[in-house]
């Protein structure tokens, strides 16, 4: 099991079984949202995730036409992403979680938007846009 949660302690949850996949994200909106170079995210089933404190101090913002960024409303911790194109599938901020989640990121994504003033020194594979 995976545990996490916000900045502020507000929210907590509680994820069962193992991610399916890790990978950074060097995407604008991902960029913006972290305020670093990228975002590290771990994919999951919804039904693997459950709330344990605070899930009434969840906001979410529709941040395109297909995504759904979800947050705490006190502190502003990012919480989860969501595409309407993958409903099988939500992204937690590795971030967010409180050990070691047991598997490591094994490539990055838009990196064609990537930060002009970071490189890239692993190994792992890139992608311009998401895989498929």
């Amino acid at each position: 099991m995976i545990e996490g949660g916000c900045l502020c302690g507000g929210v907590r949850y509680e994820i069962s079984g193992e991610l399916l996949e890790m990978c950074f994200c060097h995407c604008q909106m991902c960029r913006r949202v972290h305020g670093a170079p990228f975002g590290s995210y771990g994919a999951i089933r919804p039904e693997q995730r459950r709330y344990t404190r605070g899930e009434e101090l969840i906001a979410e913002y529709q941040s395109s036409k297909d995504a759904v960024r979800t947050f705490c409303s006190r502190c502003g911790s990012k919480l989860a992403f969501q595409n309407s194109q993958t409903p099988d599938e939500i992204w937690i901020p590795a971030g967010t979680f409180d050990g070691d989640p047991g598997i490591r990121p094994t490539y990055h994504i838009f990196v064609d938007s990537k930060a002009p003033w970071f490189e890239i020194t692993d190994d792992l594979k890139q992608h311009s846009e998401e895989p498929e």
